[in-house]
């Protein structure tokens, strides 16, 4: 199972929200590209699912790591511009499922934040790369995310408490899937890779050990060469679709 060729790219995009399982899983799939909207204009939200407490690769006590990741969500956040990063409460951190608790808190951040697009993680899982991409966690928000942009948010008899908080229904007209099979979009984001960068390494729980600068050009140049970009391009790749 694989996605359908990407759509065209919406042209009139003011507001996009990210949805995502863990502290750091927007960095290292997309931060690139969101900077370079943040630049063009386009207000960006975070919304961050658990706080990644089974994370890290040192003894640090695990009732710490959960206020240490947010922490560096939010600083990374900062390095690319976004000012605005929720995280949801009660999801545990490597045992997340597409419940229908999930798909009405990100029902609730849609119609609170109206955006036009959606950025989360892919909800089919890659065979080829067991590890990262497809990720259970990062598997189960993919899929609660899309059933919440499709057709929760938009479905005034979902979730109808919603119309009680003053959350009228909202369509998202376009979700952008990182991380999934064969993506087929490809962002130049060149000018942007200082502020990934940024990103990356405000997960000091995540990257102590790792050359960021080094992999993060590495896997772009990749992408880029990929996408059929010039020699000396970065990019990240994603597939798009439209809900209309």
């Amino acid at each position: 199972m694989s996605f359908p060729a990407s759509a065209p790219v919406l042209p009139d995009v003011r507001r996009t929200l990210a949805v995502f399982a863990h502290p750091d899983d927007v960095d290292f799939g997309c931060a690139g590209t969101i900077a370079g909207w943040v630049n063009e204009g386009i207000e960006v939200a975070y919304l961050i699912v658990t706080r990644g407490e089974s994370g890290g690769f040192d003894d640090t006590p695990r009732e710490e790591m959960a206020a240490r990741r947010e922490a560096e969500q939010r600083a990374a956040a900062a390095a690319v511009g976004v000012r605005r990063v929720d995280f949801l409460d009660g999801h545990p951190d490597g045992l997340l499922t597409a419940s229908p608790e999930l798909r009405r808190q990100v029902t609730t951040a849609i119609r609170r934040f109206r955006p036009d697009r959606v950025v989360t993680s892919s909800p089919l899982r890659r065979w080829e790369h067991l590890t990262g991409p497809s990720h259970p966690d990062h598997l189960a928000v993919g899929e609660a995310t899309t059933c919440a942009v499709y057709p929760d948010s938009r479905n005034r008899f979902a979730f109808p408490e919603l119309l009680a908080e003053g959350l009228e229904p909202w369509v998202v007209r376009e979700i952008w899937y990182a991380g999934g099979p064969s993506p087929d979009h490809v962002v130049d984001v060149t000018d942007q890779v200082d502020q990934k960068i940024a990103a990356i390494r405000a997960h000091h729980s995540q990257t102590a050990d790792l050359d960021v600068a080094a992999w993060v050009r590495d896997r772009l140049t990749a992408i880029a060469a990929g996408g059929g970009l010039p020699t000396g391009r970065l990019a990240e790749a994603f597939t798009v679709l439209r809900t209309e």
